[in-house]
Parts: C-alpha cells; structure tokens; sequence
C-alpha cells in the first residue's frame, strides 16, 4: 500500500495527467459557449429566422447525446487515450468545417460533428480520470472535468470578444478573409490540437491495460501514479477480480412499478431535466443576443457574457469548498430558492423594455436590474446545481446499476438541454419576460421537488445508496 509520502511525491504526474484528459471537459465548455458570440453573425450571413437559429445551435446536443452514447464502448474496445485521440480529431476536423460553411443545413452538419466529439470527451474525462487518481485524491481530480468545463466557457467567450473588438463591434465585419464570427467558431481548432496533443502523450488506463491482457504496461503505470511504495501484485489482482466479477448493468434492471423505471431513477431523471429546465444554457448559448434585444451593442454583450462566465467559475469553486462540508441537498435548496428569486427578478424587469425608433431599450433602473438578477442567477447555479447534480448522479444510485441508471439520467438531461436550447429564440421573441417566468417557475419547483423528494448522500457509502 502506498504511503501517504510517497503519494504526495507522486501527485504532480498525476495532476498533469489527469488536467490532460480533463481538457475534454474544456472542448466540451468552449463548444457549447462559442456559439454564443457566433449567433448574430449566423442569423445575418445565412439570413435564416430564430427557428432555424435555434436548430443549428441545439443540433449539437443530439450529436453529444450520440457522441456520450458510444464513446464508453469506444474506451473498452480500443483504450481511453486512443479514443480520446478520435474525438480530439473530430472536434478539429468540424471546427474547420464550422469556421468555412456554405449553407445553414453545412454548418448544422458540422455542429453535429462537434457534438459527437464533446459527447465522447464528457464521458472519457470522468472515466479516465477515476481510473488513474490515488483513493486519497479522487474526488479533488474528479472536479478537474467540471472546472474544465467552466474554464472553457469563460476562455470561449473571452475569445468571442477580442475577435469582435478587432472586426470593429460586429462579428459579420470582415476579419483576415473572413467574418469575425467565423474565426470564433474556427478557433475552436486550437484546445481541439491541444487535447489531440496531451491524449497521445498521457498513459493508459491501468484498468483498460489489465483487461486486454497488457499487465506489464499496468504495472508500470500504477507505480507512476499511486507510488513506488504499493504493492503491484495485489492491486493487479485487484483489478482483475474486480474485471472478472462486476456484471454490466442492463435497462432491465432500472425496471420499477413507478411508472416503468425504480423510484431512485426517476429521481435522477428529474434532477437532470431540472438542471437543464431552469434555462441556465440561454445564458451561456444566447446571452449576446438577449442583451443586444434589449438595446445593448454587439462588443459589449460579449463582454457582459464573458465577465458571467468569470462569476461561473467562481461558483463552481464554491460549490467544490462547500460540497462536503454542508452537504448536496441544502446547497440545492439554496440555489433554487436564489434562482427563483433572481429569475423572477429578470422576468419583471424584461417587461420593461422599450423600443424607440426601431431599437429595443431597458430603460433605468430594468436595465442594471436585468444585468445583476442574470449574473445572480448564474452565481447561485454554478454554487448548487452545476456541480452537486453531477456529484449526485455519480453516488445516489445503488452499485448494481449505478453505471445504467447514471446513462439514463444524463440521456435525459442532454434531452432537456436540448429542448430548453432549440425554443429559447422562438420564445424569447413571442414573449421575453414570460420565457423568464416561466424558469422562474421551474427554479421554484426544483425547490419543492429536492425538499420532497431528495436524500442527503454526504458521509455515506457507495454501497449504503438507494
């Protein structure tokens, strides 16, 4: 067994391993938040409505969906740092393909080629991650993925305003041959060569070496990142019983008298489909349009959406200092009554909005109002929701069918995630303030749903779950 110490000595390999792999959680944050900048210079260039805006920005959720879908089986057939490999190509090859379209139904194409890729990294990172850590450090490189995944927002919105500062305030301005909203989703290329780069140089996985009979190569990466002081042959049997005796859980056995699925799946269902329902990707995918709608310009927009995603990081942090010391269920608690409320304050003050001479105006004080309530909105997410959901769906559910169950719940939330993203425009422009009603109205039944229904996990054991 490996002693404190020698973990220690051992721990900086494995934090640069294991921020490698976790540079899939920043694709993944980066992707899903370009498009932000970006959808202003689509509408205009492509000349297409908020229908066919909202498809080509939630088109690439369906292909993370298929992306997250296949990538485990992937990892188990051809290793996880080779099929890292594969989605770090996809996701360079469609950021190219994103940066040059000829038509909306190519750069839909090319969104999907993304999502496949960021759907493949989402679930690579976590498994990889888990499958390498010392015990003792798990759980702090665990929320690694999650940092990424903030981390990459804020960077792609930061990118998103320098580029349209340079084009003179207005991404369809030309930029270098091109429109400076295409140099923002080609920049997507440069963490794609990145991640392409450090997955070919990190080692693989212990676990998937044992299992395809290379355990010479497993030796010698558990002595790398556990320490020389552990006792190889016993945890190379470990690993091995482990591999001989775990049965991989099947639909079958999520089968239940409420309504077809066991109470405690349904309960993850719910929790996803509320995380994504309280509309906290409107922010992160349309928020340059929603304050160019109320009559702020194109360079400062990207601004506000950069500076909220620095509020997003600094969530994220608390809810990683907090998460073991109060718990997963009053931080909920706290973040959708925060929500409810700074929601509820952004519906009132959209209504405010007024047009003089064609443009559409937040007159004072709605206008600073609206900007604080969403920044407030994004703060008390990122403390609760963002991070404790997927703390959750890794150990609410029993071991027998935690990796099932875990499928199902995040199926449901790219699902949701979808749906609140492709209707976001179409509502918006019917009614603004009533769209945010109406999360508001959802923040405020996560409330009553985790009151209800919702068990505290913190201190207890994997296998006291369910």
């Amino acid at each position: 067994m490996a002693t404190p110490q020698s973990q220690q000595e051992n721990l900086g390999h494995v934090v640069f391993i294991t921020a490698a792999a976790a540079i899939g959680g920043f694709l993944f944050g980066y992707d899903s938040s370009v498009i932000n900048g970006a959808v202003t210079g689509i509408q205009k260039h492509f000349q297409v409505g908020s229908v066919e805006t909202g498809f080509v920005v939630a088109i690439a959720l369906l292909g993370s969906a298929i992306g997250a879908w296949v990538g485990g089986g992937l990892a188990d057939r051809w290793g996880r740092t080779r099929t890292m490999q594969v989605a770090a190509a996809l996701f360079a090859i469609s950021s190219i393909g994103q940066m040059l379209p000829f038509a909306i139904w190519d750069l839909a194409f090319w969104r999907v080629l993304a999502g496949v890729a960021i759907g493949m990294a989402s679930v690579l990172g976590p498994t990889y991650i888990a499958e390498v850590a010392p015990p003792a450090y798990r759980g702090r490189l665990g929320s690694f993925q999650q940092l990424a995944i903030v981390l990459g927002i804020a960077v792609s919105q930061l990118v998103n305003y320098l580029l349209a500062r340079v084009a003179g305030g207005d991404v369809n301005n030309p930029l270098w041959g091109l429109q400076a909203w295409q140099w923002m989703l080609g920049a997507c290329v440069v963490p794609a060569l990145l991640y392409l780069l450090f997955a070919s140089t990190i080692p693989e996985s212990p676990r998937y070496l044992i299992a395809a009979g290379r355990s010479t190569v497993a030796r010698k990466v558990l002595a790398e990142v556990e320490g020389p002081d552990i006792d190889l042959d016993a945890r190379v049997a470990e690993i091995q019983h482990s591999l001989k005796t775990e049965a991989r859980p099947t639909m079958k056995d999520l089968r239940g008298r409420a309504l077809g699925l066991l109470p405690i799946v349904w309960i993850g269902i719910i929790l996803s489909v509320f995380q994504q329902f309280v509309g906290i990707n409107v922010i992160f995918y349309y928020s340059s349009v929603l304050w160019q709608s109320v009559g702020i310009d194109q360079s400062n927009s990207l601004l506000i959406s950069f500076s909220s995603s620095v509020i997003n990081i600094i969530g994220t942090f608390i809810a990683i200092s907090l998460v073991d010391r109060i718990g997963r269920r009053p931080l909920l608690l706290i973040g959708s009554a925060g929500m409810a409320i700074s929601l509820g304050t952004a519906a009132w003050a959209f209504s405010a909005a007024q047009t003089v001479n064609g443009a559409v105006t937040l007159p004072n004080p709605q206008g600073t109002i609206a900007l604080v309530a969403a920044n407030v909105f994004v703060l008390f997410f990122a403390l609760s929701w963002g991070v404790v959901v997927w703390v959750l769906l890794g150990e609410m559910f029993p071991n027998r069918i935690r990796a099932a169950a875990l499928g199902v719940a995040a199926a449901a939330q790219w699902i949701a995630n979808w749906l609140i993203t492709v209707s976001f425009p179409a509502l918006s422009e019917w009614n603004l303030p009533f769209t945010y009603a109406m999360y508001a109205a959802f923040a405020v039944l996560s409330f009553l749903f985790v009151a209800k229904w919702v068990k505290e996990t913190k201190g207890r054991k994997l296998e006291d779950m369910g």
